[in-house]
């Protein structure tokens, strides 16, 4: 592969530049694992050949993905041979890692980071047994296939050997041999068998996570390990692994969850572990008489996960542990009050009881006051009566989804250090607080609160997320959200809001998120000028239902970015606010036929429209195709005319599309029996004709989808179509007029970056003359 210059030019720069002396006194050792110092002594240039060498590689695979400015990848030599002795190219290759491939000619590497690479069908090549001065080594999520070769044992100056988030396969690898490693991690891979006995007594190894394995029993340990972080979870242990764990009695850190035993998990076998202090036990069965009152456990723990372990009691083992920080007994079916004890543990700081079915709090409703929680999580759960009044530390609270009744505590407004309030989903009444300026994320969705939003968000207010949708707000949308400039999710759906469509939000700059369905906004929603709509971030735009008015100009969306989708490991897309503590998923209600999405976290990946249920006139404009994430649009009952839009068959990922209750007349793009994902589609009521697309989404779906076109035939219809008729010159004409408009919204795009004015200028053109091959492949 030739490399582009620009690419050249990242390379070098980086063997120039990142080529720094190393001396082997250069490596730190903190907490087991090596680190480079900072300090760069000076600048010398690697051997030309070691130059040469690290460009022959690089050309081995696409690097287009590379972040050229980015200079944390590239090469490191030593100060007195030159020698390359640290590659790091992480998330920047593409391509097959081959047996032969010039990595393994540097064979003075001792640091080699190829992590979050993409190599394609790579098995795990057995020549990086010839790299015998590494010490560390770092494959992780890169697409490795296989088994790991047994060349690996030739490592032995290995410290950090990190090959997790791939999908290798076999035995456990032959690392036992390995004296000087300190940390290996294998997690997320396809591994079986057992743990071979000899890792536990490797003189060095102080780190070992084989979680998400098919690892299974038995475990035989030793007195002697050095074990300080084991992580166990997502395996096949099918024999009681505990007491042999107990041995290891250096353990600080021990991650248990999901072990699929049969064996009830003793917590009592764990009291010898005296220098634990974090445990994790989600997804097991607990053993009832190990979580008593009178039972013992490793006295120091700091933090005690055991999120669905079928607890029915509350865990009264917790009052002995008086450094406690963290502890969840969320998913779990413990009933009955929140004892008052659990607040008085003087570290207490995060708390996590959500779903579960506490029905109250012992003691007053001061009783969290004084405690030292920060974060709080009581939410799905069955609390009723006025909510406690929150603790003076109190950062992030969820209570959502409960019965708490009456007004919102003013003491909210009281504490200084709360910035994420969740009260959705329960009966709260009267007022929203003056001091919502005063929060970041603000979820009020699902109550009785009445009045209007408070107008006094201030200049700086870090406000990002505001939901108050299903109350029974009036007024106007404060004016004062303009000072909201972080803002990004707005939600005031379902209320009783009168005001007109709130143009001045445009010059919010990051809002993403924008829902005044079912209020009483009225007016049009096209600005006076008739050009685009002025919200560049926004995605999901939904306005149905209420009393909008006017048309949309042809350019109405171009303004909106089509963001490349983006999918997390678990196969969804989401996007999450990051608050420090903990994460918040911004929670949506998609209400679109077809999508299986509701109550998902907020997709910023994808955009969705709602218009319906207006006075919308005119045609829908042809730039809706240039949103190429729209995955649900919904135009129903509104007064719209003429044609469906032809760009609609650019708009691959459409999941549900409504267009029911207007005036539409022609036909049915064929082009929309190709959207692979559509799942539903209502075209009922409007003046459509002809034959129906004969694809298996559009056949599939059922007969209303189409009812009430009297020109419409063809499957799922009952009526047959016969041969139509010669044309008429004015349908040609019709049909003409239709690929003009259709030249003219893709000029208008063509406009939108160096202007579009000059894209509609550059439209007229094209439509002037019309060139069919013109045509032909721009309606494609």
């Amino acid at each position: 592969m030739t490399m582009p210059e620009s690419l050249l030019r990242f390379h070098f720069l980086s063997l120039l530049l990142l080529c720094c002396c190393v001396s082997p006194a250069s490596f730190a050792k903190i907490d087991g694992l090596y680190y480079l110092d900072d300090v760069v002594v000076g600048v010398v240039a690697c051997l030309p050949r070691q130059m040469e060498a690290f460009t022959q590689f690089t050309n081995e695979f696409d690097t287009r993905s590379c972040n050229h400015s980015d200079y944390s990848n590239g090469a490191w030599c030593d100060n007195s041979t030159g020698a390359v002795t640290k590659i790091q190219l992480t998330g920047c290759l593409s391509g097959t890692l081959k047996a032969n491939s010039s990595l393994f000619g540097f064979h003075q590497l001792r640091h080699l980071d190829l992590s979050n690479n993409n190599f394609i069908s790579s098995t795990f090549p057995s020549k990086f047994g010839n790299l015998n001065r590494l010490e560390v080594l770092i494959l992780s999520s890169s697409g490795l296939l296989g088994q790991v070769p047994s060349s690996i044992s030739n490592l032995s100056q290995l410290s950090i050997l990190n090959l997790s988030k791939n999908k290798l396969t076999g035995s456990f690898p032959l690392v036992s041999n390995l004296t000087k490693l300190s940390l290996l991690s294998l997690s997320h891979n396809l591994f079986t068998g057992n743990i071979p006995s000899s890792l536990f007594t490797m003189p060095s190894l102080s780190y070992l996570n084989v979680n998400e394995n098919h690892l299974t029993s038995p475990i035989e340990v030793s007195n002697s390990s050095r074990l300080e972080y084991l992580y166990l979870a997502n395996n096949q242990f099918e024999e009681n692994i505990l007491e042999p764990i107990s041995k290891l009695t250096n353990l600080k850190y021990l991650d248990l969850s999901f072990l699929n035993t049969s064996y009830p998990v003793d917590l009592r076998l764990l009291s010898s572990l005296k220098s634990l202090l974090r445990l994790f036990l989600s997804g097991n069965s607990l053993l009832a008489t190990s979580i008593s009152a009178d039972s013992d456990i490793p006295p120091n723990l700091e933090t005690l996960i055991m999120r669905n372990c079928s607890v029915t009691k509350f865990p009264n083992i917790l009052r002995k542990l008086k450094h406690l920080r963290t502890v969840s007994i969320s998913s779990n079916r413990i009933k009955g009050k929140v004892p008052m004890w659990l607040w008085s543990l003087p570290h207490l700081s995060m708390v996590l009881l959500g779903n579960n079915y506490f029905n109250g709090f012992e003691g007053t409703r001061n009783v969290l006051v004084d405690s030292s929680v920060q974060l709080l999580d009581i939410q799905s759960n069955h609390f009723e009566g006025e909510i406690p009044l929150p603790p003076l530390s109190i950062n992030t609270l969820y209570a959502r989804n409960n019965t708490f009744t009456g007004d919102i505590p003013l003491s909210f407004c009281n504490r200084t250090s709360l910035t994420v309030l969740d009260l959705s989903y329960n009966n709260f009444t009267g007022p929203i607080p003056q001091c919502i300026n005063d929060f970041m994320i603000v979820k009020l969705r699902k109550n009785n609160l009445e009045g209007s939003l408070p107008d006094r968000f201030n200049v700086g207010t870090s406000l990002r997320v505001i939901d108050v949708g299903y109350n029974r707000l009036t007024g106007k949308l404060p004016r004062s959200f303009l000072n909201c400039s972080s803002l990004k999710f707005l939600s005031v759906d379902h209320n009783r809001i009168e005001d007109t469509f709130p143009f001045w939000l445009k010059a919010l700059p990051d809002l993403q998120v924008f829902k005044l369905r079912s209020n009483k906004f009225y007016g049009p929603i096209s600005s006076p000028d008739q050009g685009p709509l002025a919200f560049p971030e926004l995605h999901i735009f939904e306005i149905s239902d209420n009393n909008f008015t006017g048309s949309l100009p042809p350019s109405y969306f171009v303004n909106w970015k089509s963001p490349s989708l983006k999918i997390n490991g678990a196969g969804t897309m989401y996007m999450a606010e990051d608050i420090g503590a903990s994460t918040y998923d911004d929670l949506i209600d998609l209400q679109y036929k077809g999508l299986s999405m509701e109550q998902k976290g907020i997709l910023t990946f994808y955009s969705a429209i709602d218009l319906s249920g207006n006075r919308i006139e005119g045609q829908i404009p042809e730039s809706i195709g240039l949103l190429k994430t729209l995955i649900a649009l919904n135009l129903s009952n509104n007064a719209f005319t003429g044609r469906i839009p032809l760009s609609l068959t650019n708009v691959t990922e459409l999941e549900s599309l409504d267009l029911s209750r207007n005036q539409l007349s022609g036909t049915i793009p064929s082009g929309l029996k190709s959207l692979s994902f559509l799942a539903h589609v209502n075209v009922s009521h409007n003046q459509l004709k002809g034959e129906i697309p004969q694809g298996t989404q559009i056949t599939g779906q059922s007969k209303s989808s189409f009812e009430g076109n009297a020109g419409l035939c063809g499957l799922p219809l009952e009526e047959s179509c016969f041969a139509p008729p010669t044309q008429q010159p004015k349908e040609e004409e019709e049909e003409e007029k239709e690929e003009e408009e259709v030249l003219n919204w893709r000029g208008v795009a063509i406009g939108s970056g160096p202007g579009v004015l000059l894209g509609l200028a550059i439209a007229q053109v094209i439509a002037a003359y019309k060139p069919e091959w013109l045509i032909k492949i721009m309606c494609q």
